[in-house]
This record gives structure tokens, C-alpha cells and sequence, in this order.
């Protein structure tokens, strides 16, 4: 089942050299700027690209995939939201950042509030990489690369992972790990697409016929749903419900309003916040550019449901009942998989075994290991600047340019090793690997999205009500998880961790709020250089009446919501 031939291996291993030496000579490093930002001279279909990639990588291949054939259709509305949030953060945030010329987005806060918050937001954003990003997508790679190798320790396989990644990451800077998204981007659609294809070929019909089989399933009882029915959790009746985006509010995965409340929450702080997204941003050549990068991004999410979540499906129909047992990939208590039902993370994997042909497998396995090593460099690069620019610059400001290069490289080397440790403990917290990703942002973001949208739009937002705000969000947070554990308080156990993320933010707001309107007004520079108002947008309006519409980024934004609103009324 899991066996490749020498042509796939052959592609493999030509495709992931190649990269490797294509990453390594676009590198830029001869200044920080260059190094942790690319010289700020990406253009938008790079940055649109880059932002994809970085997005739509390998752990959210797998995770997509995995939460599909759950039946969990609605992981889409993660995916379709980030165009909301995309026009929302080139409207308003997007000015401010470049138009301050921060390296990160800790730094911004700094500007907008004080040192305290940014070293904060530093340190969680640190954490955040090696917890979420890169060990996700050694996971990943993992997953498998186990499969192909079943006999090699995964301690072996994610050391070798986690150093081809860094290959070209820490010679290169972002520029290398632009460059090398891009080519990720292009390969992962076309893999997409063919293993839609060819699953599609398989069910021998297309879109109805899905649907006709996925109704007689579930009459059947022939679909696992483990608890959900002693749990008293929303089970779907029919094809139309598992394709609905909104559920009801006893949907275990995403109730309707955590899709008004959570999803944004959620969605805000990856794409507006996160150093690891908005640094791609941060190096477009001009605001111009950085809006339509953000806006093609948005506009690249949208097809992902017919060409990454849809597979999900077809694999539950098509290998329900497969017999995956000699693929000897383990589970955590030490047994074996016996069908997918068992580990629904390697969905992705068995569609690529069971369907695509000699070649093309080996071209889509090179294209997710690719994937893979791209998303982890990015988050190495990403949390390497933080740690330079924020820490080691902060305490020793007298480093030249290179040193400051040279002292990124070595940030990224520890991040290589701490990473690969911590990928061990992904599959002991959830069985699937999307439920991993989202809780654990669900517990770190409230606060910071708080502090960033209340120093965006209150004037009185001052740098006490951000840093007590963030110290005590955070604990909460921390009280949170530690009560999942060790069953603290059963009743907060019992919520939603979408609740559990509306409840952290509106701690961290009114905590933010009184503690501000208790203190001294920041100073009035911060305020005015960092703060929205009304006049930006009447300025900005007579400077856009000079370009024509396909490049004013208001009416492409208008364009993208119509787009976005036709496509998910057919799931709605």
C-alpha cells in the first residue's frame, strides 16, 4: 500500500536537492533587513503567494483532510473567513505596520504601548511557533515519512526533516523561504487537483454521485461518529447537512456561534497578528503591493474546499472499511491502526497511496515534504527574527548588521532542536491535528488581539491596560489548560474551547479597559502616529481616485466579499 517505486523515489529525492539549492541561492543576507525581511521588495503575487504557501502547508493539508473525513466540513469556514479578515487587516493594520517599519509585530506593540508588551507578546509568539507551526509540520513529514519507512525511528525522521528544512532557512533568511513558497504554492494546487481528480475517477461519478453515496452511508450507519451520540453532539443526517458550513449549537466541532464569535477571533490574530503570516507582508516593496498580496490571498483560499476538504470526503467513502493495518503506523497507547476511523490524520497520506499513479505519487509526496520543510524554514525564519530583534538587539544594540544575521542563524538552530522535541506530544493531545493547531491558538490569542484592536481604535488604550491585560489573559489561559488536565473546574472543562476563546477576550478587554481608564493616557505621539482615525480614510479616499478600479484595493475588496458570498451560499 505504501511502497514507491524507483521513479517516485527518484522524484523525490531529485525534487527535494533541487530546492534545497534553488532556496539557497536566492538567499539575501547582506544586511538584517535583508535577511529577516528580503530588502522589503516583494511584490504582490509573491507576497499573495508566499502567504498561501505559508497558510495552505503541509500540516493543513493533513489536517483539512483529516477533519473532512470526520465529517467536519465546516473546518472550511476557517478557511473562506480569512478573506474578511485579509480586507479588514489591509484596510486598517496593514498602513501602520509598514508605515512604522517594524521588523515584528512585538515591536509594534512597543511603538503603540511599551517595552513590557513587547517582550510579552515575544516571548508567547516564540512558544507559539515551536508549539504550533513548526512542529506541526515535522508531524507531518513524520506521518509520512513513517509510512514509507516504517522500519527508521521517528526520532531519526524528524531530526532529518528539521535539518533539511533549516538547510536553506538559516543561509537564506525570508527571501530564500519566499522563493521556495512560491514554487510550494504552485505544486501543492496541482497535486490538489489531481488527487481530486483521481479520487473523483475512483467513486466513478463527480459531484452527485458523491453525494448520492454519502447519503446512503449515513442511512446505513455505516459512517463512525464515535461518542458524538452519547455525548449528545449534532450527528448529520444527510449529505446537505455534512456540507453544511453552518451547524447547530451542539455541533461538537463548530457551532453556529462560534462561527460568528470564535472563527473571526481566531482568524484576526493568524493573519493579523502573528508574526510568522505578516511578515511576508512586511517585506512587499510598497503598501500597494502588500494590500493586493493580501487581497490575492484571500482570494486563493477560496477553492480549497473542492480541492482539499472534498478529498476528505472521498476517502470516507471510498476507504471506510480499508484494512490499514500493515502500514504498522502506531497510536499513541502503542497499538496499531486498523482503518482510518482509528487515525483519521493519515487520510491525506492513504488518498496519495491508494490513488495517484507512478510519477505523479512521487512528485505530490516531494511537492507536501516540500511543503513541509517550507513552512517549518518559514517559522524558523519568523521566529528567529523575533528573537533577534526583540531580544538580542534590545540587550546588545551595539551588534552590527551581520551579527545580527549571524545570531538569527544560530536562534534557528536552537528553534531546529526544541521543534523536533516537541513534536512527540502533538498526537498525545488530539487525535486530529487540526483540533491540535486551533486549541492551541484559541488559548494564546484573546489577549493579543485584544491589545492590538484597542490600540488601534480607543485612544485611551495606554501601556498598563496592554501588559496587565496580556499577564492576565495569559494566566487565565494557562489556568485553563492546566484545569483540562487536571479537571480544576469540571464546568469550565465542559465549554467549548471556541467559548473558552470568547470568554479569554472579553477578560482581556475589560481588564485592558480599566486598567487603562485607571492610569495616565499614553503620549500623544503614540496616539496619533498609531491610532486610526477618520481623516487616514478621507486622505487615503483622494489618493485612490487617481489609480484606475483593478488597482484600488476598495474595489477588489468589494469584488473578493461578492466572490466569497456566492461560493459559501451553496453551502450555507
Amino acid at each position: 500500500m505504501n511502497e514507491l517505486s524507483y521513479v517516485d523515489i527518484t522524484v523525490i529525492v531529485v525534487y527535494l536537492i533541487g530546492i534545497i539549492i534553488y532556496g539557497i541561492s536566492k538567499s539575501k543576507r547582506e544586511s538584517s533587513e535583508d535577511y529577516f525581511l528580503g530588502g522589503r521588495t516583494m511584490t504582490w503575487p509573491i507576497v499573495g503567494i508566499a502567504l498561501f504557501s505559508a497558510n495552505i502547508s503541509s500540516s493543513t493539508l493533513v489536517g483539512l483532510a483529516s477533519d473532512a473525513y470526520q465529517t467536519n466540513i465546516n473546518v472550511y469556514n476557517y478557511e473562506w473567513y480569512a478573506v474578511v479578515v485579509l480586507i479588514f487587516f489591509a484596510i486598517f493594520f496593514l498602513p501602520f505596520y509598514l508605515k512604522s517599519g517594524v521588523y515584528t509585530m512585538p515591536e509594534f506593540l512597543q511603538k503603540r504601548y511599551d517595552k513590557r508588551s513587547r517582550y510579552y507578546f515575544s516571548f508567547i509568539t516564540i512558544i507559539g511557533n515551536v508549539m504550533v507551526d513548526t512542529a506541526a509540520g515535522l508531524y507531518v513529514g513524520s506521518i509520512v515519512l513513517k509510512l514509507l519507512f516504517p522500519e527508521t525511528s521517528s526520532t531519526v525522521i524528524i531530526i532529518g526533516l528539521a535539518i533539511a528544512a533549516a538547510a536553506y532557512t538559516i543561509p537564506g533568511g525570508l527571501n530564500s523561504v519566499i522563493q521556495t513558497e512560491v514554487i510550494q504554492a504552485v505544486l501543492l494546487i496541482i497535486g490538489s487537483c489531481l488527487l481530486t481528480y483521481f479520487a473523483f475517477d475512483e467513486l466513478g461519478g463527480g459531484w452527485n454521485a458523491m453525494m448520492g453515496k454519502l447519503d446512503g452511508m449515513l442511512a446505513a450507519g455505516e459512517v463512525n461518529f464515535g461518542n458524538r451520540a452519547e455525548e449528545g453532539k449534532f450527528i448529520p443526517q444527510n449529505a446537505n447537512e455534512v456540507f453544511s458550513l453552518v451547524r447547530p449549537s451542539n455541533d461538537e466541532f463548530m457551532p453556529w456561534w462560534g462561527l460568528l464569535t470564535g472563527v473571526p477571533l481566531l482568524g484576526f490574530y493568524f493573519w493579523a497578528n502573528n508574526q510568522f503570516m505578516v511578515q511576508r507582508v512586511l517585506g512587499a516593496k510598497n503598501l500597494n503591493h502588500g494590500r493586493w498580496g493580501a487581497l490575492f490571498a484571500g482570494l486563493l483560499k477560496l477553492p480549497v474546499i473542492f480541492i482539499m476538504i472534498v478529498p476528505g470526503v472521498l476517502a470516507l467513502l471510498l476507504f471506510n472499511t480499508l484494512d490499514i493495518s500493515e502500514l504498522n503506523y502506531p497510536l499513541a497507547d502503542g497499538t496499531m491502526c486498523q482503518s482510518l476511523s482509528d487515525c483519521p490524520n493519515l487520510t491525506y497520506p492513504v488518498l496519495l497511496f491508494q490513488l495517484l499513479p507512478v510519477g505523479v505519487l512521487g512528485l505530490v509526496v516531494a511537492g507536501l515534504m516540500a511543503a513541509m520543510m517550507s513552512s517549518v524554514s518559514a517559522t524558523f525564519n519568523s521566529a528567529s527574527t523575533l528573537i533577534t530583534m526583540d531580544f538580542i538587539k534590545q540587550l546588545r544594540p551595539e551588534m552590527t548588521s551581520k551579527q545580527l544575521v549571524r545570531a538569527g542563524q544560530i536562534a534557528t538552530l536552537i528553534l531546529v532542536i526544541l521543534a523536533s522535541l516537541w513534536v512527540p506530544v502533538i498526537e498525545k493531545v488530539s487525535d486530529s491535528l487540526w483540533g491540535y493547531l486551533q486549541l492551541v491558538i484559541a488559548f494564546t490569542c484573546p489577549p493579543v488581539v485584544a491589545a492590538f484592536l484597542l490600540g488601534m481604535f480607543w485612544k485611551r488604550a495606554n501601556g498598563n491596560g496592554a501588559f496587565v491585560s496580556l499577564l492576565i489573559g495569559g494566566a487565565c489561559a494557562l489556568f485553563m489548560i492546566l484545569s483540562l488536565k487536571y479537571d480544576l473546574v469540571i464546568e469550565l472543562n465542559e465549554l467549548h474551547f471556541l467559548a473558552k476563546a470568547n470568554l479569554l477576550f472579553v477578560i482581556s478587554l475589560l481588564v485592558h479597559v480599566i486598567t487603562s481608564l485607571s492610569t495616565k493616557p499614553q503620549s500623544e505621539e503614540q496616539i496619533v502616529e498609531y491610532t486610526y482615525k477618520k481623516e487616514i480614510f478621507t486622505e487615503e479616499t483622494k489618493e485612490l481616485a487617481s489609480l484606475p478600479w483593478y488597482k484600488n484595493y476598495r474595489i477588489l475588496s468589494v469584488v473578493l466579499l461578492v466572490l466569497t458570498t456566492v461560493l459559501i451560499s451553496f453551502f450555507w
